[in-house]
């Protein structure tokens, strides 16, 4: 049966958030939540716009909320690896985005949250692993294939992050040049024109 309080609500968190009012946007989602308390595209919802408003703290409690109601979903788990991440709670984040690309090993942007974080904390290894899974799921995405690049570089792994600059190159020239410049790659500084 339809919870329409918590229809009427939703719909009108939804036309303030498209009006660019996150803060009364937030209010309705809450009476929504408030008419149906479990209802987790709601809670996400909240999650969502409190990441929007860097309010982190806010958004992890949300999203906490989210993933014990529906603990197999992928997409929520990002969220809340990145409202982590961002609020500098760093192992946590780690744990996030680990159950994040457990739950679906597509999520590219999972696989690139977790490749920044351990680059971060100097895991260039573990970064490049996760890196790696990234810019396969993402093979135009000059941002995966510059860090991938880097933490290669950083485990002393020349031949890699050759492969990336060539990679690079073909699909995105200026992240290909920041990688050359960066890497201090001088046998590729033709390419720098």
């Amino acid at each position: 049966m339809m919870n329409f309080d918590r229809v009427r609500h939703g719909l009108r968190g939804m036309f303030l958030n498209f009006l660019g009012r996150p803060e009364a946007a937030i209010r309705a989602y809450r009476d929504s939540l408030a008419a149906d308390p479990g209802h987790v595209p709601t809670l996400r919802m909240l999650g969502w716009l409190e990441t929007r408003l860097e309010r982190w703290r806010a958004a992890e409690s949300w999203l906490t909320l989210a993933v014990e109601l529906a603990p197999d979903d992928a997409h929520t788990w990002f969220n809340l690896a990145y409202a982590r991440d961002k609020g500098g709670q760093d192992e946590a984040a780690l744990a996030a985005f680990q159950r994040a690309t457990a739950l679906d090993p597509n999520n590219d942007r999972a696989w690139y949250g977790l490749g920044m974080l351990h680059a971060r904390h100097g895991r260039h290894r573990e970064a490049a692993a996760a890196l790696t899974e990234a810019a396969r799921l993402q093979p135009m995405n000059g941002l995966a294939w510059y860090a991938l690049g880097m933490a290669w570089h950083h485990c002393n792994e020349p031949a890699k992050v050759a492969e990336v600059i060539e990679h690079t190159l073909r699909h995105d020239p200026p992240a290909a040049h920041r990688l050359i410049r960066d890497a201090a790659r001088s046998d590729y500084a033709h390419h720098l024109g």
